[in-house]
């Protein structure tokens, strides 16, 4: 199973949103898509339509080894999507496993424990910092895809994620490596989202992805219904630009773009 996590300390930067889309256009695929929500205020989860009813188990009881993966999983609309969903709990998880030796690896270690061939690909929603919960999802992913907003603020941001992966990739998951930045929250109409776009190019170079998401409405308007922007309005801008950003997210892992 490919693990894939979604990070950026700074919030309001288009995560959850970028997981949401991207999960649901690996599995219009055909691939078994496995989301992982651990993010405390549960949005990847609202987003999807999983109500709190829905979310008997979740990423919480599987971080502390009350639940596997496969027992946690719920079933969302989406045909081949599955969502470990998140609760308030996992605001408390943290302080839970400060205690554990292996705190950094639990997640790692229960997306391990799933049978061989149930999900192709896992994404990972962490929260808006670099925590012990984003930390677990860092050790646990093999590729990192950074969504970046296109103001000021978040290129020193950016930098604070790079030296956090540099760490990571020390101390605990050498094989990280950066999948890329995706630029999203591009106003064409805004001469500072086109400067932060060619500084971060200058920057990284061919580490950004050549797909920009642009603000969209309808972005905004899909998880208030419970839906994907892909499936709540296929043709609008935001959603065709998640289509391209999933067709450059396949080139570079050749060893699922062979089975594409």
């Amino acid at each position: 199973m490919i693990r894939i996590a979604v990070a950026n300390q700074k919030g309001g930067v288009g995560k959850t949103t970028t997981a949401i889309n991207l999960a649901t256009a690996l599995a219009a695929i055909g691939w078994r898509v496995l989301l992982v929500d651990l993010d405390p205020q549960g949005n990847a989860s609202t987003g999807l339509g999983i109500t709190h009813a829905q979310r008997e188990r979740s990423s919480y009881d599987v971080l502390i080894g009350s639940a596997s993966p496969t027992d946690a999983a719920v079933a969302t609309r989406v045909p081949r999507l599955d969502l470990l969903p998140a609760t308030q709990d996992l605001s408390g998880a943290e302080v839970e496993m400060v205690g554990l030796d292996d705190r950094a690896h639990r997640l790692d270690k229960a997306l391990s424990s799933a049978p061989v061939g149930r999900w192709d690909i896992c994404l990972i929603d962490c929260p808006p910092s670099l925590g012990l919960l984003t930390v677990n999802a860092l050790v646990a992913a093999r590729h990192l895809l950074v969504p970046l907003q296109c103001e000021f603020f978040a290129l020193e941001g950016l930098s604070q994620l790079l030296q956090t992966v540099e760490r990571i990739r020390v101390a605990f998951n050498p094989d990280l490596s950066i999948l890329g930045v995706a630029l999203t929250m591009f106003d064409r109409r805004n001469n500072l989202s086109q400067a932060v776009a060619e500084d971060v190019r200058a920057c990284l170079g061919a580490a950004v992805f050549d797909t920009i998401v642009p603000r969209n409405v309808r972005l905004s308007e899909a998880p208030s219904h419970g839906l994907p922007a892909l499936i709540y309005d296929l043709k609008c801008p935001g959603s065709e630009a998640y289509l391209r950003l999933a067709r450059e997210l396949i080139g570079r892992l050749p060893q699922l773009a062979v089975a594409a």
